[in-house]
């Protein structure tokens, strides 16, 4: 499967019914962006069983805001609509598929469970739980 093109208007109905979703924020004008296109294209063929979308940051401000996009490309992962990986730069072909082996094989009953204990946990402090720090750990993705 070759990569999507993720607008406001595909982006909720893309992330719900599929289980997993790779995101490569990314720009024209970015040179490591254009760098990592080719190796997410080769990994959107390599596994079809997986949504690979592109998000223009210029063309689509609002998502890249949603995601506070400050760095780009920035590659997100969500499994069962839960973002389970999110980090800027180019990622190698070995690095990528790395990060697609950990998302296929996350405990997503353990996920769940630690981001309710996450939650909890904010609620205790009075923080709202939102932000940087809900997001988990990446999966076992060495730089």
């Amino acid at each position: 499967m070759s990569t999507i093109e993720i607008t406001q208007d595909n982006f909720e109905s893309t992330i719900n019914d599929n289980e997993i979703i790779l995101l490569d924020f990314w720009a024209d004008w970015c040179g490591p962006c254009k760098q990592f296109a080719p190796v997410f294209e080769q990994a959107a063929e390599a596994n079809p069983d997986i949504v690979f979308g592109k998000i223009d940051t210029e063309a689509q401000q609002q998502l890249a805001g949603l995601f506070a996009i400050s760095s780009i490309p920035t590659l997100v992962a969500f499994r069962q609509g839960i973002v389970v990986f999110a980090q800027p730069g180019a990622l190698a072909a070995p690095q990528l598929e790395q990060v697609i082996t950990a998302v296929k094989g996350l405990d997503m009953d353990e996920v769940r469970a630690e981001l309710a204990k996450q939650d909890a946990a904010a609620e205790t402090d009075g923080a709202d739980g939102a932000g940087p720090d809900s997001i988990p750990a990446d999966p076992g993705v060495e730089q």
